[in-house]
């Protein structure tokens, strides 16, 4: 007879609390916020350690789970006891699972079928190679775990699980690779992301096969029934739900918020597709996805979604999936030779399946040796799809505890060596000459030929100002053309929307082109379309997505691209309503560092206290008062070249200040300071590019030149303090001289030099912005 087992009963949901003898971890909810948080902690934690070694974070959230689980700290009886005790898991699981449903329903929204449609010959077969050959050597590696550790599972479910399992390519985590190593411009990225958007949709039909056969059927005409329903269910939402998303979203206006009706509704319906999905037999998931799939992607409505779901989703709820996995992953059951041997056979059959059938074709597609062995890595990264297929089977009881194992490992280490794999064997940068062009500053011997600026931004707050310099670079009529590239800088994050936007590159390069109508959406762009139709400058707008660490390679590697004169950048302080500078992010100023120091033009770094207002100026009410103050070096040559050009528009007034230094008064410390920067030429080219201004007052009235006598640093601020009414002021970022010298130790922004930081400290109160300049001087002697 077997003995009373006595089953604990549910968890309460709330306690009395600590004073009332409660403990609150014997109840669901206080324990349920100490899961996430532990959970969160743990994950970012991983993530911040891994990030050097440019890992995505799917790997931290994987190997977190682990740590929690039984391999690690659930050795631990006691711990797994309070923190992870078997009564509460039910309440992680459907926590982990609602997580997971929004999330694939993010994952639909990614999808786009248009794109899909443009896939060409090469990316297809290369798809098709990569499903075929790891799911028939995946069927071929479960015979050998049947015959051994796994000899109870159902043979058609274990067949098709193992197949997917090893076929499959995770697009997000591929995408967030390809983007971190500057690949997705290049033609394997682009083959990478077409052939990974193919496989990512064979792989949700293989798992709905495989789930219909995974169930304890009493007949073996069930799994029919249920793929047919299945079938079913996705007609009856493209025929029913999908003109209403459409409806839905031609009633969203650019500009506009999205109704929270429809946001609701959207919701809802994603949930209620999950029930019927459930209820079909299939993973409620497979609803979820489908109704992210059929929302159509222009318009705001799909921003809209992505904005008020991904950040709860995939920052709170997710990583509790992970957890939930590592629960279920016991390494420890991964005993004797065998089971390590069997590892090592499903590992090296992964990788051998996925690597050698990508190499094969692109082989005979005659893609270079490099390039292939690249892509193939790249495609043998796994993700959160491989977890759900895994974690399916084991809830399906398909995989076993040491399968179960054996499956997570393979995971984890097929994506940790897809970073540094590739970075090894695959080096673009090798390929990328520099390239020749003659105008590298806007200072030149013709001043008439067409002047090519890079005006890069962070958020809209930068936009006016910008335009508003634009209007003042165009010059007159008699000069050619100006060209401008506006290009918009965003961080590569781990959201959902980074990946729309790694979408948009892969279709238009990196930065990518905002064309025509498509432009239409983005309110940065329309900006710059208005600016161009009614100035007669050409304006090109781009966005360049990348970590901060690397941002400054796209800027310089545009500039170098495009034949940039010179590179404007945003200061990473912005004025407040009180007229103080308030950091933006601090990062922003490690990014305009590296620029400065790798850049192959001239530099500035502007800092807006709002040039010309709030909005673009019209150039018939330009009105702008611009100061050139002129210590003397190729910065501020650089700096008065600018400032000669902006004088030619008709509503700029400029103003050159040249500081002179007073002997009498500055006594011994000059003649030492004269004695340390001895050389005559230098003066001399001072004097060269002082005499055509000079010339010029007595031609222009718009031109005014004035010398200042100063004897210490304070003198200068008071000469400087005279003009603080301008509208803006040109600067050189290291200018020479003994008045430079006795400004240095007032340098609080090395990247805007001495001037540029006495103009922005709390010393000096001023409403003018200020352009710091960096003339590019290259090392070798060249006319340029």
């Amino acid at each position: 007879m077997a003995p009373n087992v006595t089953c604990p009963g549910p968890m309460k949901a709330t306690s009395n609390g600590a004073f009332q003898h409660d403990n609150p971890l014997d109840f669901a909810l206080p324990l349920a916020i100490l899961q996430i948080c532990l959970v969160l902690v743990v994950t970012r934690c991983l993530a911040f350690v891994l990030k050097p070694l440019r890992q995505p974070r799917v790997i931290a959230e994987i190997v977190g789970g682990i740590l929690l689980g039984p391999s690690a700290l659930g050795r631990n009886k006691s711990y797994l006891k309070a923190v992870f005790p078997p009564r509460s898991l039910t309440v992680l699981d459907t926590l982990a699972n609602i997580g997971l449903l929004f999330f694939l329903f993010l994952a639909g929204l990614e999808l786009n079928f248009k794109t899909l449609q443009r896939t060409g010959k090469t990316a297809l077969s290369i798809a098709i190679a990569g499903i075929s050959v790891p799911f028939a050597l995946g069927i071929g590696s479960a015979f050998a775990l049947r015959a051994t550790i796994a000899e109870d599972a159902n043979a058609a479910a274990f067949f098709v699980f193992m197949g997917v399992a090893l076929s499959i390519t995770a697009f997000p985590v591929l995408a967030r690779i390809l983007a971190e190593l500057k690949l997705l411009t290049t033609d394997i990225g682009k083959m990478a992301m077409s052939a990974a958007a193919v496989n990512d949709v064979a792989a949700w039909i293989l798992l709905a096969l495989a789930v219909a056969l995974s169930g304890h059927n009493v007949s073996h005409i069930v799994p029919l029934w249920v793929f047919l329903c299945g079938c079913g269910f996705v007609i009856c939402a493209s025929l029913f739900v999908s003109p209403i998303f459409k409806w839905m979203s031609r009633r969203c206006q650019e500009g506009e918020p999205v109704s929270e009706t429809y946001i609701c509704a959207t919701l809802a319906a994603v949930l209620a597709a999950a029930f019927v999905t459930d209820t079909i037999g299939i993973h409620a998931m497979f609803g979820a996805f489908v109704l992210g799939v059929l929302v159509p992607k222009e318009g705001p409505f799909a921003g809209a979604l992505v904005e008020k779901v991904e950040d709860l989703v995939s920052g709170l709820f997710l990583p509790l999936y992970f957890v939930s996995s590592g629960l279920k992953t016991n390494v420890a059951t991964i005993r004797g030779v065998q089971s390590w041997g069997l590892l090592v056979l499903v590992i090296c059959t992964a990788c051998l399946g996925k690597i050698v059938g990508t190499f094969t074709v692109a082989k005979l597609w005659k893609m270079p040796t490099a390039e292939a062995v690249a892509l193939g890595f790249l495609m043998n990264s796994k993700g959160l799809v491989e977890l759900i297929v895994l974690n399916i089977g084991k809830d399906r009881k398909v995989l076993n505890d040491q399968t179960f194992a054996i499956m997570v490992l393979m995971a984890l280490f097929t994506t940790f060596i897809t970073t540094p794999v590739v970075m090894a064997v695959y080096k673009p940068a090798k390929r990328t000459k520099k390239i020749d062009y003659k105008h590298r500053t806007i200072e030149r011997k013709n001043a008439n030929t067409q002047l090519r600026l890079l005006a890069c931004f962070h958020s809209a707050r930068n936009i006016p100002s910008m335009i508003n310099l634009f209007e003042a670079s165009r010059g007159t009529d008699k000069h050619e053309s100006l060209c401008v590239y506006a290009m918009h800088l965003m961080e590569l994050s781990e959201r959902s929307s980074a990946i729309q936007m790694v979408q948009k590159a892969r279709r238009n390069g990196l930065p990518f082109w905002n064309k025509g109508h498509s432009s239409g959406g983005n309110h940065i762009v329309v900006a710059f379309e208005a600016f161009q139709q009614l100035s007669k400058v050409s304006v090109r707008s781009m966005t360049s997505i990348s970590s901060l660490s690397d941002m400054h390679e796209d800027i310089c590697g545009t500039a170098e691209r495009k034949k940039a004169a010179i590179i404007i950048l945003p200061f990473h302080k912005h004025q407040r309503l009180d007229g103080s500078l308030e950091t933006t992010r601090a990062e922003f100023r490690g990014v305009n560092s590296r620029a400065l120091e790798h850049a192959s033009c001239s530099v500035g770094i502007l800092v807006d206290r709002g040039l010309g207002g709030n909005a673009h100026v019209s150039a018939s009410n330009v009105s702008y008062q611009i100061v050139v103050l002129f210590l003397g070096g190729h910065d501020d040559h650089e700096a008065l070249a600018y400032g000669t050009r902006m004088a030619e528009h008709p509503g700029i007034k400029l103003t050159v200040v040249r500081f002179l230094v007073e002997p009498k008064t500055v006594g011994e410390r000059v003649q030492i300071e004269e004695e340390s920067n001895p050389g005559g030429n230098a003066v001399s080219a001072d004097e060269d590019v002082l005499a055509d201004i000079k010339d010029r007052v007595s031609e222009d009235d718009s031109v005014n030149y004035e010398e200042r006598a100063v004897g210490s640093s304070n003198e200068v601020i008071a000469a400087i303090r005279a003009y603080s009414r301008c509208n803006l002021f040109l600067v050189g970022r290291m200018p020479d001289g003994e008045i430079a010298l006795a400004l240095n130790e007032r340098i609080e922004y090395p990247e805007l030099g001495p001037v540029g930081s006495l103009l922005t400290s709390p010393d000096l109160s001023t409403t003018a912005s200020v352009l710091v300049v960096q003339q590019y001087n290259e090392k070798a002697p060249a006319d340029e």
